[in-house]
Parts: structure tokens; sequence; C-alpha cells
């Protein structure tokens, strides 16, 4: 039992949430605007280097590789380091498979794999479970079950239905490593991750698992709320906007125009080849649409015409006629060409900075992430929170 963890959820005070989307590669965005918020945070705090996240934030979610981010700064990783095991692993993570693997898959697993059990080992010691009293706040990530047909969001939460000791398939024993993986293996990319559950009892089963980001939690903000807030998960967080801030990091948005598509262009293949990133994307601005809606949204892009950015400011009406529940960053860069020409990156492809196995582009993939987080992260937002 994590008995440290059991009191930081159940001490007193304003709880903060941040939640990471998926996106592969482009997560190098998400490292650097949360490096300049860490950086904020311990001039604001008038801390030194060893202040991490994880010393700021109570629960810490992710998708994909969102959950590779959220893992790291659970275990009281630095930015700098998850930066780091970006920048020397970028490469290996998209290995090729081999050319008979790539009926199935483009990339191999096991490099991945290998890097996640080496690094969250270091950062963890010797227990780098789900239930390690080495992870400093609450945990979740998001992943597919294929077998059930299901978004599973499993936690290391002590209080889960499904992390109680007495039970034989306790969630808390699976290896973090493999979990992270499981959240990272993205249909056609990578091959899917197979979990054994009440391993070594008579009653061992397994579940097969694919990428959280094929739900439609590819941005877990909103689903990281319900943890804290229905019953079931029994977190029980308070609401308001002065007890409760979730700050939500993107990995770079873009709408793919097609003002030439013609019907008959929309043939089967084409279909399948757009469907599924279509339907990633609107579920990932409908939890953003949801969260400004019940939030008080202090920082934000414009998500549509008609919708707006839907920041609440100060000395003006109420952008709606819901009560806030809690107060509500969206980082999250547009990497537009008009996007990254407001960011004074012009030079920058916008295409590859959409493609989330596009390795060759990482330097320009932080550039974006650095020059957004320069223009847009600012310690203003936290107010009330720091």
């Amino acid at each position: 039992m994590n008995d440290a963890l059991i009191q930081r959820m159940q001490a007193p005070g304003p709880k903060k949430i941040l939640a990471c989307d998926g996106g592969g590669i482009l997560g190098l965005m998400s490292v650097e605007v949360l490096a300049k918020l860490e950086e904020d945070l311990r001039a604001r705090l008038g801390r030194g280097p060893d202040f991490v996240l994880a010393d700021y934030f109570d629960f810490v979610c992710g998708t994909s590789t969102g959950a590779i981010i959220a893992a790291c700064i659970a275990a009281g990783m630095s930015m700098a380091r998850i930066r780091k095991f970006y920048e020397d692993s970028g490469e290996q993570m998209f290995d090729k498979a081999s050319i008979l693997k790539r009926l199935n898959y483009k990339y191999n697993d096991e490099p991945l794999a290998r890097m996640l059990q080496s690094e969250l080992g270091k950062a963890l010691g010797g227990d780098p479970t789900l239930g390690s009293p080495g992870l400093r706040t609450l945990l979740m990530m998001v992943m597919r079950n294929a077998s059930t047909d299901s978004p599973w969001p499993i936690s290391n939460n002590p209080f889960a239905k499904y992390n109680q000791v007495a039970r034989k398939d306790n969630n808390l024993r699976l290896p973090l490593w493999q979990l992270v993986r499981a959240s990272t293996a993205a249909p056609t990319f990578f091959p899917p991750e197979v979990v054994t559950l009440a391993e070594g009892t008579p009653d061992a089963y397994t579940f097969v698992f694919v990428d959280g980001g094929v739900t439609t939690y590819n941005n877990p903000a909103f689903l990281a709320f319900q943890m804290a807030t229905a019953a079931p998960y029994a977190v029980n967080w308070s609401t308001g906007v002065d007890r409760l801030l979730v700050v939500s990091v993107g990995t770079g948005g873009a709408a793919k125009a097609q003002l030439d598509l013609k019907a008959a262009n929309m043939h089967l293949l084409y279909n399948a080849s757009t469907l599924p990133g279509a339907l990633m994307n609107a579920a990932a601005a409908g939890w953003d649409m949801a969260c400004r809606l019940l939030g008080e949204c202090r920082f934000g892009g414009t998500i549509d015409r008609e919708f707006g950015s839907m920041l609440s400011t100060p000395g003006q009406p109420p952008n709606s006629t819901t009560p806030k529940l809690f107060a509500y960053l969206r980082y999250d860069p547009d990497v537009t060409a008009e996007g990254l020409a407001a960011l004074g990156l012009p030079d920058i492809d916008a295409q590859a900075m959409q493609e989330m196995d596009s390795v060759k582009n990482m330097p320009d993939i932080q550039r974006v992430g650095k020059a957004f987080a320069q223009q847009h992260v600012a310690i203003e937002h936290l107010r009330g929170f720091c």
C-alpha cells in the first residue's frame, strides 16, 4: 500500500491535475511545454532543480505518448530527464519491423519495452509496478482493452475497485512499463500488448490491449476530472475554481481541411485511412469543449469559429449558464502553416508536425514546443494554486 499517496490524496487543500494527450513522437511538444511550466514553478516557489512536477501535481494522467510522460512525472522524474529520454530513444521507439511483420504493424515493440523497463526501473527502484510506493502522485493511463471492447482508464488509486489487495487480479501488481507500453500500442504502428492478470494463480487470464488513442480519450482531461470526483472511483475531491485545477497539454492541433474534396473520392480506402483520425480529433475537441464549459478556462486557443475559445475573463459576463467546477488550462500548439508562422516558425513543414512517427523531425517538433511555451505558458494562469 502506498501510504504516502493516500496521505496526499486525502490531505486538505486544493488539488491539481495534469492531463497529457497522445500523439507519438509529437509528445516532445508536450515535454517542452511542461519543461517551461516546471521552470516557472521553480522560480515562483523559490525552489531549486530538485523540484519536479510531481511536487506540484497531485494527479497525472495520459494516453499513449502522454502515458509515457505521465508515468515518468509520477515517478518523480524531471522534465529535463524526460526530454533526454525522448531525445535518446526517439528513433529506437520507431524501429522498423521486418518486411513480413509490416503486414500487421510498422514498428517493433521490443525497443520501447526495454527502454520503459530500464527508465522506470531506475526511477522506482526494485518495485516498478503500478502499485509502487515510488509513484509520488495519483496516476492514470488510458488504453483500449481489445478483448472486452472497452476503454480502460487504469490507475494506481488504492481505493479503486480493481486495486483491492484481496483480489487475485489486483491491477496494482501489474508491471508499470507493460501498462505504459499497452497505452502506446497504436494499431498498424505497433503490435498489441498481451497482459496477464492474476498471474501465478490458477485463475490467471489474459487481455489484449491497444493504444488508448483509439478510444474517445486521446485527450484524457475530462476523464481525469470524472475519476477525481465520481463516487465509484472513491477519490472524492472537492470541486470549485479555487479547489480543483486541470491542466491539459496537447501534441499539436491542425484541421485537415480538403476544400477541393469530391464526393466520388470518398471510397473505402479513403474512409479507412481518414475516419480513425477524424473520430479521434473530434473526440479530443469535444472533451476540450466540455472542460471549457464546466471549467473556468484561463487559457486555450480557438476551437472553432462559433464556439471560439470560451475564455473566462475576470470582469466579463459568464461564458455559460453552467456553474464552474474547476479552473482549466489547455496548452496545445496550432501546427497549421498559419499557426507555425504565428509562432515565428514559418520554415517548419506543417504536415511533418502532424505525423506521430516523424522522428527525423524531432528537432523541429521541439522548436514548436519551445516557441509555444515561450509565448503562451504563464505562471499567472495558475493563480490561486501556487
